[in-house]
């Protein structure tokens, strides 16, 4: 039996930090070079976090190996600071300054070599052409090194061939000077694209200096000091006025108002008290807090949000992949075109030769597709970090993309449009008194995890009424009652059309029933199998900027409407006071069927709570969740607006356009001066080094125009309206 069909006994997992990726062309290069490798599989390359996951036989692959394979394409391999022993050090490694990175050390060398040729040139003209002849050959023996071990690796048209070969042609042809100043050009290009990819990756990370590095808590009747990675569920922290909130926790004992701008983006400080939840890094305004953890360091909501966007940046939106795919044919189809300019003039016209293949190694450096191959990835990655800091949480390129072509936002009432916390209004009973009523519907209520449920047991509480036992456990009929078996018999509580289904309905509650619900109220009968027993209105208000917020999507032309399964007239009244249309009295699967239909009109948003309306959030283009910040809201939607705040509908939408913007701005100055530097080449009016700005400066241009949507804001007008 060969080695390569020897089973594999020695199956390692490998993840470790790539310094100096800055696009996913950086990505594929070294996917592609480590699948050559024997005994490799599952790679996962993520060059928004510069990071490399994989798996590998250590018999046919050592770490080492994997290792020298990443640096000989020009990329620097290091340990992650969960594998080193000291993580400050690899923290430091990872904001090194560029000039102490490879890339900045290219620009370094190239700029001294340049300047030495330049002196010699002017000290003594007659060495000029070998002084810049041995900057140019010196200055391009890294990037001839990266694209042979590309070329080796399973990329040969990559951008390093492109320059490799313009320089080689430019040497070859006696104009050294030019070849000079192109390499140190390609090396500042280089150099800014990895700037600009860091500065997109700090406006994430810059959240994990929200969180406090240590952490006050309780032990053994005393308040000692740990750091925050010691934390563990259940520990008692103590956070006093000023002090950041170490983890994520409920508050055990206190009262204060907390800045949770961190999570929701939101800045206006919350009161919050004794249950209430709290997120790591918010500040403590004026009160001292017992705060029980609930989350470890490397799980709460700051931490999973990195990671969420992290996630989200390394996958691809369909503009990215679609510029992927098309870079792959367009970079050997340049090289195609550079040697038909270089060889069909001399041939078929007799032109001179000299001329035309100075001309064909400057369309060769104006093809060099760095500024396109980055014009949609920058983007999306500010645009992604710009919408984290400010609660707007989007898991992907492509969830954003679509977020920006919504043609209807379709709303779940309650928790969505409305706060999420009814309350009793009103009890009418038939037989025995309001509190016999509210007290049988508090019991088959116990357990429920819906708004209108926890509502009924809290107002039976709050009047102290003995709550009857119920046996067995309640069951639910969907999107109509709640059942359960009480001492007496089955008690339901449902809807007025569940009851009028079995006749349960009498003549003296239909229009008391009417009245209600024309007021906006959400009515339910509480009934045995023979008889209604009385009925319960609850009425759960409006969020305070849901008018604003509909209104402000109503301005980006985007169409909103409210599906509900309440009633027809408490959804009416709601959604004629908020200005949305409405479909009311919807089964969860009438939800489905109403969202596609809104879908033949085009991409349709829902926004739900992300637990009861997760049937509807997949089912639609893009799913977004109402959460502050809960798991739920984090892992099971398309987006979360951690603010619960109905405009930040709105400002998904604009950021998203925004976005989009972006991306073709980004990609018609990417071609657009390709294609004015192509002319004036073609007409000889432009130098090598000229040519190669025009990659060189189209990507100065996409990175600071990608970056500007880091300070992206909602439009003034909309700004005032919601406050």
């Amino acid at each position: 039996m060969t080695t390569a069909e020897r089973p594999s006994k020695n199956i390692q997992t490998l993840k470790m930090g790539v310094e100096g990726m800055d696009c996913g062309a950086c990505a594929l290069k070294i996917e592609n070079a480590l699948k050559r490798l024997p005994g490799v599989s599952d790679i996962n390359v993520n060059y928004g976090t510069e990071t490399l996951a994989l798996n590998h036989d250590a018999d046919q692959s050592s770490r080492q190996a994997i290792e020298d394979k990443i640096r000989s394409l020009g990329y620097t391999p290091r340990p992650l600071a969960t594998e080193h022993a000291d993580s400050t050090q690899s923290a430091e490694r990872a904001d090194r300054s560029w000039w102490q990175t490879r890339k900045g050390q290219l620009v370094v060398v190239s700029a001294i070599l340049l300047a030495v040729a330049t002196i010699v040139a002017w000290i003594a003209p007659d060495f000029s052409f070998f002084a810049y002849l041995a900057a140019a050959i010196i200055g391009l023996v890294p990037i001839a090194r990266r694209a042979i071990a590309g070329a080796m690796s399973g990329t040969p048209f990559s951008i390093e061939t492109l320059m490799s070969v313009a320089a080689a042609g430019a040497i070859l042809i006696g104009a050294t000077e030019e070849a000079a100043v192109v390499i140190f050009l390609f090396a500042v290009g280089e150099l800014l694209e990895n700037v600009a990819a860091g500065r997109a990756r700090a406006g994430i990370q810059a959240l994990i200096g929200l969180v406090p590095r240590s952490a006050q808590i309780e032990q053994d009747g005393e308040v000692l000091e740990v750091p925050v990675e010691q934390l563990r569920v259940g520990d008692v922290a103590v956070v006093r006025p000023g002090d950041r909130v170490p983890s994520d926790g409920k508050i055990i004992e206190g009262t204060s108002e907390l800045d949770e701008s961190p999570v929701t983006g939101e800045s206006v400080p919350v009161l919050k008290t004794a249950d209430a939840m709290v997120y790591a890094g918010s500040i403590n305004g004026n009160g001292l807090l017992r705060i029980s953890i609930t989350k470890t360091a490397a799980d709460n909501t700051i931490a999973r949000i990195i990671h969420l966007v992290e996630e989200a940046q390394a996958s691809k939106a369909p503009t990215a992949r679609f510029i992927d795919q098309f870079a792959a044919y367009y970079t050997p189809a340049s090289m195609a075109a550079a040697a038909l300019i270089i060889i069909a003039p001399p041939l078929l016209f007799g032109a001179d030769w000299g001329t035309w293949v100075y001309r064909g190694l400057a369309t060769l450096l104006i093809a060099c597709p760095c500024a396109l191959v980055i014009s949609t990835p920058a983007a999306i990655a500010s645009g992604l970090a710009a919408g984290a800091r400010r609660g707007l949480l989007i898991k992907g390129g492509a969830a954003l993309e679509t977020l920006g072509k919504i043609k209807t936002v379709a709303f779940d009432k309650t928790g969505t449009l409305t706060i999420g916390k009814p309350q009793v209004t009103d009890v009418v009973a038939i037989e025995g008194d309001d509190g016999e009523v509210l007290a049988k519907a508090a019991a088959v209520e116990q357990g429920s995890s819906h708004p209108l449920g926890f509502a009924i047991i809290a107002a039976a509480r709050a009047r102290s009424l003995a709550i009857p036992q119920a046996y067995g456990g309640a069951s639910a009929v969907p999107g109509k009652a709640v059942v359960a078996r009480l001492r007496e018999g089955f008690i339901s509580v449902g809807s007025p059309r569940y009851a009028a289904e079995f006749n349960l309905l009498p003549l003296s509650l239909e229009d008391a029933v009417q009245r209600l619900e024309a007021e906006g109220k959400t009515v339910v009968i509480v009934a045995t199998k023979e008889r209604a027993l009385g009925l319960i209105a609850l009425r759960d208000e409006p969020r305070p900027d849901a008018v604003a917020g509909i209104s402000w999507l109503k301005t980006l032309g985007v169409k909103s409407i409210m599906l509900t399964g309440d009633n027809q007239r408490a959804g009416h009244a709601i959604a004629s006071a908020l200005g949305l249309d409405v479909r009311a009295e919807l089964f969860p699967d009438a939800k489905l069927q109403a969202i596609a239909e809104l879908m033949t009109a085009g991409p349709v948003a829902m926004v739900g709570d992300g637990i009861n309306d997760a049937p509807a959030l997949a089912a639609s283009s893009v799913g977004i969740a109402m959460g502050g910040g809960t798991d739920v809201a984090l892992e099971t939607a398309d987006a979360a607006l951690l603010s619960n705040r109905v405009s930040g509908v709105a400002e998904l939408v604009s950021l998203a356009r925004a976005t989009l913007s972006n991306i073709w701005q980004n990609i018609a100055l990417a071609l657009g001066l390709k294609a004015v530097f192509l002319i004036t080449t073609l007409l000889g009016i432009s130098s090598l080094w000229m040519a190669i700005l025009a990659d060189t400066g189209a990507t100065v241009l996409v990175t600071a125009n990608a970056l500007r949507l880091l300070r992206f804001r909602p439009s003034a007008i909309s700004s005032q309206e919601i406050a």
